[in-house]
């Protein structure tokens, strides 16, 4: 009993600490920043991942895979910081560790030494519309609590997570395992 009181008080103080003013109660503060919070640790995974698969890419599309993963990659990085600043504007923590992406992070490793062009390509489509679902998600939370700053911010993100799928499916589209 007393560690449960010492961590509610150390709750307690993180919120005070790290509390600003909102018009949000303290409910929708804490329910949108935890969606966020897991949308930016899908946007760390989903980044290195698009990353990985841009650093080992092969075969004769090379250059054209190389190039689109490098600007997918850098598109979803420049969407982890605003994604963190959202959760702190709502006086809430964010994301402190790798171990706290990795709690939080829905989008799956790929530790493979060697994935095909193909199979890269069609892992990206999965997981760009797996997290075009959870910005959905979080959208839909966040509009539940009026929260109009937080929804007009993730539709950016959305249109942006349907390119990447839409990009990566045409690239794909018809390919043989090597990415022919």
């Amino acid at each position: 009993m007393a560690t449960s009181s010492k961590a509610a008080r150390a709750d307690d103080t993180t919120i005070a600490a790290l509390g600003t003013p909102s018009d949000l109660g303290g409910n929708a503060t804490a329910a949108i920043a935890a969606e966020i919070n897991k949308l930016a640790a899908d946007a760390f995974a989903l980044y290195v991942k698009t990353k990985n698969f841009h650093w080992h890419m092969s075969g004769p599309h090379f250059r054209d895979y190389h190039l689109l993963l490098d600007e997918q990659s850098a598109q979803i990085f420049a969407t982890i910081d605003p994604l963190a600043e959202r959760s702190r504007k709502l006086g809430q923590p964010t994301l402190r560790s790798i171990g706290h992406i990795a709690k939080l992070s829905r989008i799956k490793d790929n530790d493979a030494e060697f994935v095909s062009p193909a199979e890269m390509l069609e892992e990206l489509v999965s997981d760009n519309k797996a997290f075009t679902a959870s910005l959905r998600a979080a959208h839909e939370v966040a509009s539940s609590h009026n929260d109009s700053a937080t929804t007009s911010i993730l539709e950016v993100y959305l249109d942006e997570s349907e390119r990447r799928t839409w990009f990566l499916f045409e690239a794909s589209r018809g390919a043989d395992r090597t990415g022919h």
